[in-house]
């Protein structure tokens, strides 16, 4: 049976109110749930207002006592002299108005095609029509597939990334090949965007216009490396944890301000609860590579492999370029990473409980765009300092420094708080 109603079932719909079948008789008869009936006729219902034979619409509730005349105070009414509660514009004009709705439409099956009398009322009126009703929804299939999938900011910053390097006379294909993880869409997404004019980039600008089919949207998001998943699946995960019971394990994510805005990778180390933040001003993969060579760069190898031995991270398009960040610097491997099931964020809790702390600084919808990596830096240092219980009300700070050293924590600007100090509320950042 398919989800969405035919016209088939449309046609029976209102075949079986004429017959004067109940909501549940209708349902049963379909054989779909009965609130799916209910909304079919309420919400593609359409409102006629058109009166009776011989009688224009009134649905005033003193339209049988009314004796008011000329309330429109034209001159030229034909009509002036009598009783305007026979006149189809007397309900717009009058200060007295006030509407009666038949006691019929308040229940089901809230329309009136199997009503006795809607030939004689004079009252609003409620009709479910199939063939009004199918084209109401495809109209709205047509509209809910309209559009462009991402918001205004990401479009400008994908102009400014491709405009210039057409400019120069290279192709889309050769742009995005040079500069996948920034652009983090795929070709014909971009085709689909100069076409619609989403762009600054017009169709004469390109060196050959290629026409491509509509697709089907992906349930993921663009992928850097469609076989990042190969041997990095949670199973293998486990596997690889279950080889090396004692080594440390490092969960990654990002968190969001507003939809096109600067996110933030966050990096939390289980074993002391220590949380490494980043800004970023795009939700790409190029963004993520390049705190990690910051890391790298200001730690060394040797330090580098021991604090990143495993990093477990979900599905999200900016981690579907492992090599690079497993190999920074062309030779050995130097950490491993994993992903977890899709929609499975109970498979790496301990960074999505430490969110529930930046949130208290950085309310969810709250654009992140005027922060830079000091204001992050700040955070980090209140959030470090924040005591926990699982580490017997030591701080993370504490915990990671006594493990690894000040080294890192040194070069990314990170201090500790004096506990009756820390602020974990928005005016931390203000």
């Amino acid at each position: 049976m398919t989800k969405h109603l035919t016209y088939d079932d449309r046609l029976e719909i209102e075949r079986l109110i004429k017959l004067d079948f109940s909501l549940s008789g209708i349902s049963t008869e379909l054989n779909r749930h009965k609130s799916t009936i209910s909304r079919e006729i309420t919400i593609r219902s359409s409102i006629d207002k058109k009166g009776c034979y011989g009688r224009n619409y009134n649905a005033c509730i003193h339209r049988y006592n009314c004796d008011i005349t000329n309330i429109c105070k034209d001159e030229a009414c034909k009509k002036k002299y009598k009783s305007c509660c026979f006149c189809g514009v007397c309900n717009d004009n009058c200060e007295y108005f006030k509407e009666d709705i038949c006691e019929k439409l308040k229940s089901t099956p809230y329309v009136c095609n199997n009503c006795e009398n809607r030939n004689r009322c004079t009252l609003k009126k409620s009709f479910y029509s199939a063939k009004a009703a199918q084209k109401d929804y495809e109209g709205l299939l047509v509209e809910a597939r309209i559009g462009l999938e991402s918001s205004p900011e990401e479009i400008m910053r994908l102009d400014n990334i491709i405009k210039p390097l057409i400019d120069q006379g290279q192709s889309v294909h050769h742009i995005l090949a040079n500069n996948k993880d920034s652009i983090m869409v795929c070709e014909k997404t971009i085709y689909k965007y100069i076409e619609v004019g989403a762009l600054s980039i017009k169709n004469i600008d390109l060196p050959r216009k290629v026409r491509y089919r509509p697709r089907k949207k992906k349930l993921m998001g663009y992928k850097v490396d469609k076989r990042c998943l190969e041997d990095r699946r949670y199973e293998d995960y486990l596997n690889f944890i279950e080889e090396n019971k004692d080594i440390a394990i490092v969960e990654m994510d990002t968190v969001e301000g507003k939809k096109g805005g600067k996110v933030l990778l966050t990096i939390h180390f289980v074993d002391s609860s220590f949380m490494l933040m980043f800004i970023r001003d795009a939700n790409d993969s190029k963004s993520v590579t390049e705190c990690f060579e910051r890391i790298y760069y200001s730690v060394g190898k040797e330090l580098f492999k021991k604090l990143f031995s495993v990093l477990l991270t979900d599905n999200g398009s900016e981690f579907s370029n492992p090599a690079k960040i497993e190999n920074i610097d062309d030779g050995e491997k130097l950490t491993s990473i994993f992903y977890c099931h899709p929609y499975a964020a109970y498979e790496k809790p301990e960074v999505e409980n430490n969110h529930a702390l930046i949130r208290r600084v950085i309310p969810k919808g709250t654009s992140m765009d005027p922060f830079n990596q000091q204001d992050i830096n700040l955070l980090m240092s209140h959030i470090n300092s924040y005591g926990r219980k699982k580490l017997n009300d030591q701080s993370p700070f504490d915990a990671f420094s006594s493990r690894y050293g000040f080294e890192l924590i040194n070069s990314l600007g990170i201090s500790k708080i004096h506990p009756n100090d820390i602020i974990l509320k928005p005016s931390l950042l203000k």
